[in-house]
């Protein structure tokens, strides 16, 4: 919360925003839409995986990337971004505004080590716990809006009908539940 206010309060910012791309990593578990939030590295808020567009990937590969490098998972990266927000990244005392197009990453594996381990936390969390540790209250709408399209899609426990998770075999559910317990 105070870094927010502290970005807000940074004073104007100049210039157009940098592009970035992130990622949105989520699972089904028990029929439940859960969301992989890590801590940024300066100043520990929650956010997701974001970064800039690396040289000779796409977009959707490149906040693929960052979520392998940031959280240590890996997954089905979606085609087109859900949304977008802006953002300020202060360094010293440099402003530099952001616009990042988030990309949903279905997750399917997690690892225990990698790259920025030792840098980061990582964290599952339901949406109402994901959008009260998110700084961002664009990001928290986006996260709203992917919770409800996963739900449009028949993912969550809606009680109609039967759901993803509930379709999946015995096998992808033990493996969610090992990476939510991870």
């Amino acid at each position: 919360m105070l870094s927010t206010l502290f970005r807000r309060a940074a004073g104007p910012v100049g210039g157009e925003p940098l592009n970035q791309v992130g990622a949105i990593p989520y699972r089904i578990v028990d029929g439940h839409i859960v969301f992989l939030l890590v801590t940024s590295r300066r100043t520990g808020r929650w956010i997701y995986p974001k970064g800039a567009v690396i040289d000779g990937m796409t977009p959707p590969e490149s906040a693929a990337c960052e979520a392998l490098e940031e959280a240590g998972v890996e997954g089905r990266i979606w085609p087109e971004p859900i949304g977008s927000y802006d953002s300020v990244k202060i360094k010293g005392m440099t402003s530099t505004p952001l616009r990042v197009s988030v990309y949903p990453l279905e997750v399917t594996q997690q690892h225990d080590t990698w790259k920025e381990k030792g840098q980061r936390h990582r964290h599952w969390a339901l949406l109402a716990e994901a959008r009260r540790l998110l700084s961002e209250p664009r990001l928290m709408e986006i996260t709203r809006d992917l919770h409800a399209n996963l739900r449009d899609r028949g993912a969550g426990d809606h009680g109609k009908g039967a759901t993803l998770a509930g379709k999946a075999s015995e096998f992808a559910q033990k493996s969610a539940k090992a990476l939510i317990n991870k």
